[in-house]
């Protein structure tokens, strides 16, 4: 295992005046924490991966979020997560986007792009959306997000989902977003332009 760049600020509020949490990695990493998940006939020890900021690749400004993984085990989930504010007691829709960056198209599908929002931190790869499952498509869920194929372009693209919540018990949200292995080859993708706007119903 394997964590790199956790220093600075996270660039929220920086990049979208009118999202309730934005992120361009301008600043670093900051207060978002970096995780990964392997199925349990792999020791997560032997699982590599890394998440940082890098000034490789933007969709805007001049640094985005680094996430590399190894597909040794043609299994495993890398991502980065964050707080996101609420008031408690509320019903809300959400809606999420963020532009992620493949080398090139390809007909393989050799990474997914996972995101979630939701009252508490992912901590295992099913805590993500099962494959092809965007929650724009269902009514109000427990949590909102989305696990669909990487690789259909080159440079960037956006993936969204729309999440509507049950009344929140809680004052904070946690928002992921990463890649999940799928073929057998180490990959790199990077995140940038990340948004979270809020709305009471």
């Amino acid at each position: 295992m394997s964590v790199t760049g956790i220093t600075g600020l996270a660039g929220c509020l920086g990049r979208n005046d009118e999202a309730d949490f934005a992120a361009g990695f301008e600043d670093g990493l900051g207060e978002w924490e970096s995780r990964a998940a392997i199925g349990p006939e792999v020791d997560p020890a032997d699982f590599a991966w890394e998440v940082g900021v890098s000034d490789e690749r933007a969709a805007e400004g001049e640094q985005s979020l680094r996430v590399w993984n190894e597909g040794d085990h043609d299994d495993g989930v890398t991502w980065a997560t964050h707080e996101v504010p609420v008031e408690p007691g509320r019903a809300y829709d959400v809606r999420v986007s963020g532009q992620f960056w493949s080398e090139s198209e390809s007909f393989n599908t050799i990474r997914h792009a996972v995101m979630r929002l939701g009252p508490r931190p992912a901590e295992v790869e099913a805590d993500f959306p099962a494959v092809g499952v965007n929650s724009t498509d269902f009514g109000e869920t427990p949590y909102g997000g989305l696990r669909e194929p990487l690789w259909l372009a080159e440079g960037w693209r956006e993936y969204a989902f729309e999440w509507t919540t049950p009344e929140l018990s809680t004052e904070t949200l946690h928002v992921a977003v990463g890649t999940a292995v799928i073929w057998e080859a180490d990959a790199t993708h990077y995140v940038d332009d990340l948004t979270v706007t809020v709305e009471p119903r």
